[in-house]
């Protein structure tokens, strides 16, 4: 439905001055009468920000405001920006003993997808480089599991990082597709790729002994913009359901749907969490992988747990691998054994856990290491800050919304079939906040019922089966709503889109996807056929929703 809006000059000024910009009539700077399409409120009335600023991402949506939580969300925002560190008492302690990052804001710069990294180094004291390490067995194509899922290249003393990451090597190669990089109208484009180096001696328990470390291979995976989540979680489970029903129907495209998820009109594998949950199921939504259910329990949520190790009332252990190596190969050190006793004397100063006294040791540094019980490092209060905020941050809304070339690519963009997969609509339930770990009782949270709002994603996985692709080559459809403002928010100076940002501009993004093995294959085949003046026009288009 469309809405006449009317701003008249000073009124305006006036009329809509607020802390956060984000009232729904706060309107692009137009004057006179403007009519807006629904498709310009990206997050609905209540998920959507007004701004295209370089901190359009970071705004607080209309729910945050309503229900009283603009304090808890800015509190939340400082405890994603600001670094922690390895003190034992104070604000933001914790760190380590060993981590991944100081701070959210490393991997999300500007509170979005994290940039390409050039040739050279793995730098993640860099802030920018979202990336994360993703070591798989190649023959499985599984974790490896003598490094944690997300690789940790840091360590407070006396521990020594896993991986050490100045031995970890990206290089870019140029890539030639079945057009030979050339349109029909002579256009040309360039594709490249990255490709990543780890040798051995830079993964510590090889050092110190270990040698099954198998045929591993190393891959880059960067984080996703981290707006408008919340509005992803009202989605109902039904009709995400719904929507994979309507997929396995079809059976539109070549790979189908992934058979470890979905299958015969029901879920093969669903989310739950029976440690700290009593592990009621969930349909898969977050995550590249399809790895976690509700936003509550989802990405954002455990990395603020094991980013920087510092631990919470729920999880009162450390993030380390599932095997156990790195402890058993850190209680043997005889550096951390050396330095350990100054270590553990600030970590416990009034001795009580006996395990970590104790005993020899390599028994108290194991112990250590595998205990259970150790001393909350982040509040109660500071979690749910942090999640008011994480559920809070509102989806820049669309611009150029009159422009003729803009609606040409949006008609385009369904034509060709773009829409299949990133489906641009869809409309939220009622929002009761779920929560597989038991941490929220739901109030505490806001919420975003019966919104109708534009993230083109259909939330499934599937396969674009590019060269050196994502681990499994399943990626769930990432959502386009404001990913054209990534430059001006991150400071990148190229697109980096996809999920290692090998893509520099959208046009790339749209050519990857044109493997003649891939999902996407006839829809990038029909968008290679249109003119340039249509090919801008679709670039257009997704660069403005």
């Amino acid at each position: 439905m469309k809405k006449l809006i009317y701003i008249f000059g000073t009124m305006f000024l006036l009329g809509f001055v607020s802390c956060s910009d984000d009232e729904p009539e706060n309107v692009e700077p137009n004057t006179g009468k403007t009519e807006l399409p629904e498709w310009y409120y990206t997050g609905g009335k209540l998920g959507t920000t007004y701004l295209a600023t370089y901190n359009a991402y970071e705004q607080p949506t209309a729910a945050v405001e309503n229900a009283g939580m603009y304090q808890s969300f800015k509190n939340g925002e400082a405890l994603f920006e600001k670094p922690f560190m390895s003190n034992n008492e104070g604000v933001r302690m914790g760190l380590g003993p060993v981590y991944i990052r100081t701070s959210c804001i490393h991997c999300h710069p500007g509170y979005g997808h994290g940039k390409k990294i050039e040739t050279g180094s793995f730098n993640t004291n860099e802030i920018g480089n979202g990336c994360l390490l993703v070591v798989y067995n190649k023959e499985t194509e599984g974790y490896v599991t003598w490094l944690a899922g997300m690789p940790q290249s840091h360590a407070v003393a006396p521990f020594k990082s896993p991986v050490d990451e100045s031995q970890i090597k990206i290089s870019w190669h140029k890539h030639t597709d079945k057009w030979n990089n050339t349109f029909p109208d002579g256009e040309t484009y360039e594709l490249i790729y990255p490709e990543v180096s780890m040798p051995e001696t830079a993964i510590y328990v090889y050092n110190q002994g270990y040698t099954e470390l198998g045929n591993y291979g190393v891959k880059l995976e960067s984080t996703i913009g981290i707006y408008g989540t919340g509005l992803l979680d009202a989605i109902t489970d039904e009709d995400l359901k719904a929507e994979y029903i309507k997929q396995e129907n079809d059976n539109y495209l070549p790979h189908g749907l992934n058979s470890a998820i979905f299958q015969n009109g029901d879920w093969v594998k669903q989310y739950s969490n029976t440690l700290q949950g009593d592990g009621t199921k969930y349909p898969l939504r977050y995550t590249y992988a399809l790895s976690r259910g509700p936003l509550q329990d989802a990405a954002g949520a455990n990395a603020i747990w094991n980013i920087t190790n510092v631990t919470r009332s729920d999880r009162r252990y450390h993030y380390l691998d599932a095997a156990g190596t790195y402890a058993e190969y850190s209680s043997k050190d005889p550096d951390v054994q050396a330095g350990f006793e100054a270590y553990i004397a600030k970590v416990d100063p009034n001795k009580e856990h006996t395990a970590w006294w104790e005993g020899s040791m390599e028994e108290r540094i194991k112990a250590y290491l595998t205990a259970k019980d150790l001393p909350v490092e982040m509040s109660d209060e500071e979690y749910t800050d942090l999640m008011v905020w994480h559920r809070g941050l509102a989806v820049p809304a669309a611009r150029n919304v009159d422009d003729p070339d803009v609606l040409k690519g949006r008609e385009l963009f369904e034509e060709i079939g773009c829409a299949y997969c990133h489906r641009p609509s869809w409309t939220t339930g009622d929002d009761v906040v779920r929560d597989p770990a038991g941490f929220f009782k739901g109030n505490e949270l806001p919420r975003y019922p019966n919104q109708k709002i534009w993230p083109y994603t259909d939330m499934i996985q599937h396969k674009l089966c590019m060269v050196n692709d994502i681990r499994t080559g399943w990626c769930r459809t990432t959502p386009l709503w404001g990913r054209g403002l990534h430059q001006k928010c991150t400071g990148s100076a190229t697109a980096d889109r996809l999920h290692d940002c090998r893509a520099r501009t959208t046009l790339e993004a749209i050519m990857w996807h044109g493997s003649e093995e891939s999902d996407a294959y006839e829809t990038v085949e029909n968008f290679y056929n249109l003119s340039k003046e249509e090919r801008d026009a679709i670039v257009k288009f997704i660069d403005s929703i």
